[in-house]
C-alpha cells in the first residue's frame, strides 16, 4: 500500500501532537543548529552557554536539542525557539552572549528578541 499526501500529513500531525513540547510541563524547546556550518561558526559555545544557564538557574520546563543544518549557512549559527502554543523563530548570526540574551528575552520573558530574528512561522514541506 503505498502512503499519500494525505497520509503523510496525518502522520504528521499525530507526531507533533505528542511532541513533548505539546505537554503543559513544557514552557519552551530551543534548538541550537549544530550542521558542520553551524559547529565551524561557533554554535558549540552557544551550546554550552544555553547548558550553563539551565543549569545555573534550575529551569526544568525547556528542551534543548541540537539538529543538523538548516540551509542558510552564511547566517550561523542559529538557534530556533518554540514557546509552547507558538510559532518557532529562528534567530541567526549569534554568539553565546547574543544566544543568551535571546534566551532570556524569549523563553525566560515571552518577548522575541526582534534584532537577532530571522524568520518566524511554521516551515511546510510537502
Amino acid at each position: 500500500m503505498k502512503l499519500t499526501i494525505e497520509d503523510l500529513t496525518r502522520i504528521k500531525e499525530a507526531a507533533q501532537a505528542s511532541k513533548p513540547l505539546r505537554d503543559a510541563a513544557m514552557r519552551a524547546k530551543v534548538t541550537v543548529h549544530m550542521g558542520t556550518c553551524g559547529i565551524a561558526s561557533g554554535a558549540r559555545p552557544i551550546m554550552t552557554r544555553l547548558l550553563d544557564v539551565i543549569r545555573r538557574e534550575g529551569i526544568n520546563d525547556v528542551v534543548l536539542s541540537t539538529s543538523g543544518c538548516a540551509g542558510l549557512c552564511s547566517s550561523e549559527p542559529m538557534i530556533t525557539v518554540e514557546l509552547t502554543g507558538q510559532g518557532p523563530v529562528k534567530y541567526a548570526n549569534l554568539d553565546p552572549d547574543s544566544a543568551e540574551e535571546v534566551f532570556r528575552s524569549h523563553v525566560l520573558e515571552g518577548r522575541v528578541a526582534e534584532k537577532y530574528v530571522l524568520a518566524m512561522g511554521v516551515e511546510k514541506a510537502y
